[in-house]
């Protein structure tokens, strides 16, 4: 099972966990070695922080988000919205027409307003100062595998403080089990401790766990 979805989306996102928003940002990024100039097609989860996807193109049209959101959403379930720059691969018709079916809202940042989508901007800053800027990419799946191994190490081994310390990923499992209690409330109920009995009244239950 997965987390409540939470996420925006910024070329190269951030919600509250009620409002299920998602981040996306794809940039252009010019990496040493001979892989060429990239576009990466990058995803996070605004409430848990993890990256949802981080995909590397040569180039990264409206119809290949849409690809990569619809994947997206069968995993984790529709976000309530979804956060972007006005980039044309977010802007283009077949962007609208997949909102438009998916039932998903799409929120524009201002033009010259990246801090709008602050979260992903540091996302993306941060990939490029640990990664992209210092990695030598020989071609497009060298440049797959390498990304992919860090957005693992990532979601898997690094805490965040607003998760109250907690890596992405575990942050998401704590939101299922709450989200699986919430579902559940008689699972709330039940208690390996005896209920306690009216006062001055000896409880069968009780004296028999006790011995």
């Amino acid at each position: 099972m997965q987390p409540p979805f939470a996420s925006s989306f910024q070329k190269n996102g951030r919600a509250r966990r009620q409002a299920r928003c998602c981040r996306a940002s794809a940039g252009r990024h010019e990496p040493v070695g001979t892989a060429g100039l990239l576009r990466i097609l990058n995803i996070v989860d605004d409430v848990t922080k993890e990256c949802l996807g981080a995909i590397p193109e040569t180039s990264i049209s409206g119809r290949r988000v849409a690809l990569e959101l619809t994947a997206i959403v069968e995993r984790r379930g529709k976000p309530g919205m979804i956060v972007s720059d006005h980039g044309t691969e977010f802007t283009c018709n077949a962007m609208l027409a997949w909102c438009k079916d998916a039932a998903i809202d799409w929120h524009f940042i201002a033009p010259g307003k990246p801090m709008q989508n602050g979260f992903v901007e540091s996302f993306n800053g941060r990939m490029r100062d640990e990664l992209l800027n210092e990695t030598l990419f020989f071609e497009l799946d060298d440049a797959r595998a390498k990304i992919a191994n860090w957005v693992a190490d990532y979601n898997l081994q690094r805490p965040h403080s607003s998760l109250k310390y907690l890596t992405p990923a575990a942050y998401a499992a704590h939101l299922i089990a709450t989200d699986d209690r919430q579902r559940n409330p008689d699972q709330l109920r039940r208690s390996s401790v005896a209920p306690p009995a009216p006062l001055g009244v000896q409880n069968p239950e009780t004296l028999t766990a006790t011995g």
